[in-house]
Order: C-alpha cells, then sequence, then structure tokens
C-alpha cells in the first residue's frame, strides 16, 4: 500500500466507518453527557500531544486527511481513538481497578498492530529514532486511563453537586 492516492482512500474509508460507528457508540448507554466529555477531553488532548510530536518531528505523517491545514494526523487524533476512548469507557464504566487495566491492555493490543503496521508497511506515520513501539503502546495506556480517571472524577463531582441539589429541593 505504498501509492499516495491509495492511502488516502484507506483514510477516507476509516473516516466514513469511524463515523458510522461513532453515532450509535454515542447515544447507545447514558449518560450521552460522559460520552461526550470522554469524546472531547480526549480529542482535545490528543491534538495537544500529537501536535508537539509532530512540532519536534517525533513523529510524522506524510499522507494524512487535510494535510495542507493540519500536521496532524486529525483522523486518529479527532475520530479513531476518541472513539475508542468511548468505547472502552462504556466497556468499564461500572469496573473495579483491575478489570479496567485488563480490558485496557486486551483492547490497546489491536489498534497499536494497526499503528505498528501502517509505520512499516505505509507512508501514514513515521516514527523519528527518538520514538519506538513501547512509546505509543503505554503511550496509548496511560492517556486512555488518564481519561478514564477524568470522567471518574466527573462523575463523583457530578454526583455530589446532585446530592446537594437534591436536598435543598
Amino acid at each position: 500500500m505504498k501509492s499516495k492516492k491509495t492511502q488516502r482512500k484507506f483514510l477516507r474509508i476509516a473516516l466514513i466507518l469511524n463515523l458510522l460507528a461513532l453515532i450509535p457508540l454515542i447515544g447507545r448507554k447514558p449518560p450521552v453527557k460522559d460520552w461526550i466529555i470522554v469524546y472531547l477531553f480526549n480529542a482535545v488532548t490528543n491534538g495537544l500531544i500529537d501536535n508537539v510530536l509532530s512540532k519536534y518531528k517525533i513523529v510524522k505523517y506524510p499522507v494524512r486527511l487535510f494535510s495542507k491545514a493540519f500536521d496532524t494526523h486529525i483522523l486518529f487524533d479527532f475520530f479513531l481513538y476518541p472513539t475508542f476512548t468511548i468505547w472502552y469507557n462504556q466497556m468499564t464504566s461500572k469496573d473495579k481497578i483491575f478489570p479496567i487495566i485488563y480490558k485496557l491492555f486486551l483492547i490497546t493490543i489491536p489498534p497499536f498492530f494497526i499503528e505498528l503496521w501502517a509505520e512499516r508497511k505505509t507512508d501514514l506515520i513515521q516514527w523519528s529514532n527518538k520514538w519506538k513501539w513501547y512509546h505509543t503502546f503505554f503511550g496509548l495506556i496511560l492517556k486512555s486511563l488518564v481519561t478514564r480517571l477524568v470522567i471518574a472524577v466527573v462523575r463523583k463531582a457530578d454526583e455530589k453537586v446532585n446530592k446537594n441539589y437534591n436536598s435543598y429541593k
């Protein structure tokens, strides 16, 4: 898959499939506001982190969507990974710490191997000598856990506010 035209077509197909998957995923399990918070937090922080990595040429994206407007991989940063994070948070919303961690490792492996394949076989991503496979793998794990922690804190704060509000009624 070395032709730029083929790779761009692959990216467009991935975008369309992601958008189709995102619609029922967000509306599938309440509370929808939690999934929107997860999505937005993840997308914004992905964009910031990827911007730094791209600026310092640690990670490059020779073939990407909207290449004239963005140096980052907006498909992954703003669509694929945030969608994955919503799915992961829905799967673990009632879990204790051990299931949260082992489920994360299990569901992080497929996207990691896709990125590893893309780095080796396509022009979709290039890692500098400063970046290795374990940076990507453990970065995905850490970022997903941070997002999971943020939504847990938001839920606790929401419960506290609702409890205080209901006690004043």
